[in-house]
């Protein structure tokens, strides 16, 4: 179970970079397969990490979307950097990634809260993704 913690977590990295250079996502994963290849300090990017980061990918605007829309009072471009990047991968794994539990995925998220941000964000990170499974169906309605 550590390794798919760790691959979140490198999923997690890959977007925040993604969003502070102002690039596509899936260009900083393409940087970091590239470094890891050539670079033997680097760790490899694993399948799961890639999957993670190319489904959030396809979902971006959707994604961003429902933060914005379930977000009390918060503006996507005024969230922490690090909570809107873990919300984002929360999210995605949440809604579309059928093989994760959703309660592991809530935890994952909240861990990465924890680790990565601020007292109150595990706290915030929780209540938004708990509204995202109790919505689940419905925001997964009209999809292919």
């Amino acid at each position: 179970m550590a390794a798919r913690s760790n691959a979140r977590k490198r999923a997690f990295q890959i977007l925040f970079e993604a969003d502070q250079r102002g690039v596509p996502v899936r260009e900083v994963l393409a940087d970091w397969i590239r470094h890891a290849r050539s670079d033997d300090r680097q760790p490899p990017v694993g399948d799961f990490t890639m999957d993670l980061v190319e489904g959030y990918a396809d979902k971006v605007d959707r994604i961003d979307d429902l933060i914005v829309t379930y977000s009390v009072d918060w503006e996507l471009d005024r969230m922490p950097v690090v909570d809107r990047n873990i919300l984002r991968l929360g999210a995605y794994e949440l809604i579309w990634v059928d093989g994760t539990p959703d309660a592991v995925a809530i935890d994952e998220a909240v861990q990465l809260a924890k680790e990565f941000s601020t007292d109150e964000s595990p706290s915030f990170v929780n209540g938004l993704l708990a509204r995202f499974k109790d919505l689940k169906p419905n925001l997964r309605r009209g999809e292919s």
